[in-house]
């Protein structure tokens, strides 16, 4: 039989930033751990594994009936796609249980080299709604990690009808923003949460109220989330795997929060003050599972929670001093006048036998005696992750010396281990060298696309050198009729509270109307609007060429890339549609479900907009869609290639305006035309520089 962890859902899923933290949430009784490689992991700066060190780790993990995930959730570049195709050769070739992945370059290649190595869809895919969910389920992904800013209802929901696996977060650090969405770290301190570098900028002092100074609030430092007590909540919606988050925290720390779920899945109580001392930011917050978010959300690591979890570490450790038992044996103690065997067997098949060296003695005590004392020896496993499930003697009549029958069981769990241990490798191809080739370039676009905020914005004479114009696809009535035939319908990047259902009516509604097209900001618009003309959005992530054959397979006729490429990486990425880059633009930092705003103002008396004053200063525009979607920050020094057009290796540069007035507009598009310098403070972005 599977060990009694095993058996039991939702799944227990811990991280392990390194082989410490492994071994801590391993003993401690996680059911699963998820794990990066040295490259392509989401926490470059925890400790990771090697290749071999991979290897080690899953035998760890399988001998004691542990289910390990690697992940591979970074954003692929130009130019890495043979290293990740070695990366899932070692992965296979480890015997991995599945590829955590967020770029659909990762997917195409593990299902061309390792078929039978299982995809997960990373919370950076920003799944947030049944369609995106059913999009992984049609791309072969068997389980989908949703976002964490979903409700209870939202999870369930989901989880009903989507037809793969869920998994949610249940303990750890809130990013402020939406995973996969958030460009704060890169465009402010060269350090891309995309590629696994996040400095963390949204932990410094943001302040919604406008107060300078020391003074100044923490207004995008959420607290970190615990809802660890709605395990039956969870598991009763049907979620496969509940995820605890801290791949760079201590093991302590991965004990005490594994140790809290197993109590709380069993229906026990478990001791909240002790998990709130090894980790907060004065205090724990539910409100995203229970929908009631707001100002209480907000917090901040303090001298005092440090204080705390040095002082909880010494009783933590308790947790994962002696690993549990999770592997049911059977054993089998045969006594004759010639010698002694002892056979132990587990559920997978595995058996060991071993022989003792010691001659049997006709034995003094009953047989049913003696029998009882043989049994209470060789069910002594403490200290191994075995527990015993069968147990049989055999002659009973003869005397064997206690401390003979604990040699026997030693070294035949030793052995059992062992077994156990040997990898089950994968089967892997090598990658097909077609699939790395990039397909030939679309060809160039003459002139630019606009994509406006809101109709008030355009222009009231069109530019004609606009190839193409982008407009929110819920206003599609404002736009005029005699552009429409020019105009992409953008639809929202967060899918919250009812967003995707409104993008479906207004799909519908609009289809007949004349417009070019639809932009597709989230994985989930390719099931949404599927059989409708689709482009890709910069929400999208797209950072390599296979990504982009792969989202043009599914329907893209133009592609946006990320703006977190450089020129030189964007002049490697050829595709068979036209593909898109940012010219100019207040670049948006954050998708938030969470309200930097509500640390000041209640949202019945609020116009959804605001700033955040950072410490040095900088004013940053938020902006609102309503208390129950989403909000965006901006940047408030706006990128601009107006006068370097001829430097984008793109076949059409987008003019992305956000909080512009509609005078603003129209001076921004007479600098693009005539190719002047900008008027004001501007970015590069990365285009020249790149990240970290």
């Amino acid at each position: 039989m599977p060990s009694h962890s095993n058996s039991t859902r939702p799944e227990i899923l811990a991280p392990a930033g390194n082989a410490d933290m492994l071994c801590a949430a391993v003993f401690a009784g996680a059911d699963a751990v998820y794990l990066g490689l040295q490259n392509f992991n989401a926490r470059r700066t925890a400790g990771n594994f090697t290749t071999e060190g991979l290897r080690q780790a899953v035998a760890f993990c399988h001998a004691r009936d542990v289910r390990v995930y690697v992940t591979l959730n970074t954003t692929l570049y130009p130019g890495e796609l043979t290293a990740l195709a070695e990366a899932v050769a070692g992965i296979a070739a480890a015997g991995a249980d599945a590829v955590i992945t967020q770029d659909l370059a990762v997917a195409a290649i593990v299902r061309r080299m390792a078929p039978g190595l299982a995809l997960h869809g990373s919370t950076q895919m920003s799944v947030q709604s049944l369609d995106g969910a059913r999009r992984l389920a049609a791309l072969g992904f068997t389980r989908v990690i949703l976002a964490r800013e979903l409700t209870l209802s939202e999870i369930a929901g989901i989880t009903a009808g989507c037809g793969i696996e869920t998994e949610t977060f249940v303990h750890g650090a809130l990013c402020m923003s939406v995973s996969g969405q958030c460009y704060m770290s890169a465009f402010l301190g060269g350090r891309s949460g995309n590629r696994g570098g996040c400095a963390g900028p949204c932990r410094l002092p943001f302040d919604a109220s406008g107060t300078p100074g020391p003074a100044a609030g923490h207004h995008l430092s959420l607290k970190d989330m615990s809802v660890i007590g709605h395990l039956p909540q969870l598991s009763a919606a049907g979620v496969a795997s509940v995820k605890i988050e801290g791949r760079l925290r201590p093991p302590e720390y991965v004990a005490a929060a594994v140790n809290a779920c197993l109590l709380a899945r069993a229906g026990e109580p478990y001791d909240t003050r002790l998990l709130q001392d090894v980790f907060s930011r004065s205090g724990f917050t539910d409100s995203y599972l229970t929908g009631a978010r707001n100002g209480s959300m907000f917090g901040t690591r303090t001298e005092g929670d440090a204080a705390a979890a040095k002082a909880a570490a010494p009783r933590l450790r308790e947790l994962y001093r002696r690993e549990r038992p999770r592997v049911g044996v059977g054993l089998e103690l045969t006594l004759e006048e010639d010698g002694a065997k002892l056979a132990v067997r587990d559920a997978d098949g595995n058996r060991a036998v071993v022989y003792g060296e010691r001659q049997p003695q006709p034995g003094q005590k009953p047989p049913e005696e003696a029998r009882a004392a043989y049994r209470r020896s060789l069910e002594k496993m403490g200290g191994t992750p075995f527990f015993p499930q069968e147990v049989a003697v055999r002659g009973a009549q003869w005397f064997l010396p206690g401390s003979e029958v604990n040699e026997l069981r030693r070294r035949a769990l030793e052995s059992l281990l062992a077994k156990r241990e040997q990898p089950r490798p994968i089967p892997c191809a090598k990658v097909p060298q077609a699939l790395l080739e990039a397909p030939a370039r679309a060809a160039k676009q003459e002139g630019y696309a606009v994509r406006l905020a809101h109709a008030a914005q355009l222009p009231r004479e069109t530019p004609q050198d606009a190839a193409w114009f982008i407009m929110p696809l819920a206003q599609w009535r404002d736009v005029p009729p005699e552009l429409r035939s020019r105009t992409w319908l953008e639809a929202p990047r967060a899918l919250f509270g009812g967003a995707e259902e409104a993008s479906a009516r207004a799909a519908f509604e609009s289809r007949d109307a004349g417009f070019a097209g639809y932009v597709a900001e989230n994985i989930a618009q390719f099931t949404t609007l599927e059989g409708l003309p689709l482009a890709g959005g910069f929400g999208l992530n797209v950072t390599n060429p296979l990504s982009a054959k792969e989202y043009a397979a599914l329907g893209a006729r133009m592609l946006t890339l990320s703006p977190e490429l450089t020129l030189e990486d964007m002049a490697r990425i050829s595709a068979p549609v036209p593909v898109l880059a940012l010219a100019y633009g207040h670049m948006p930092l954050m998708l938030t479900r969470a309200c930097p705003l509500q640390n000041v103002r209640d949202c019945g008396g609020c116009d959804r907009k605001g700033e955040l004053l950072d410490r040095k200063g900088m004013r940053f525009p938020v902006r609102c869609s309503g208390p129950a979607g989403a909000r965006t920050v901006y940047n408030p020094i706006p990128i601009y290639m107006g006068d370097r057009l001829k430097e984008l290796p793109v076949e059409l540069p987008l003019l992305y305006f956000t909080i512009e007035t509609a005078a603003r507009v129209r001076e921004v598009l007479a600098l693009v035309r005539e190719g002047l310098p900008f008027d004001g403070p501007f970015t590069r972005g990365l285009y020249y520089k790149g990240t970290n």
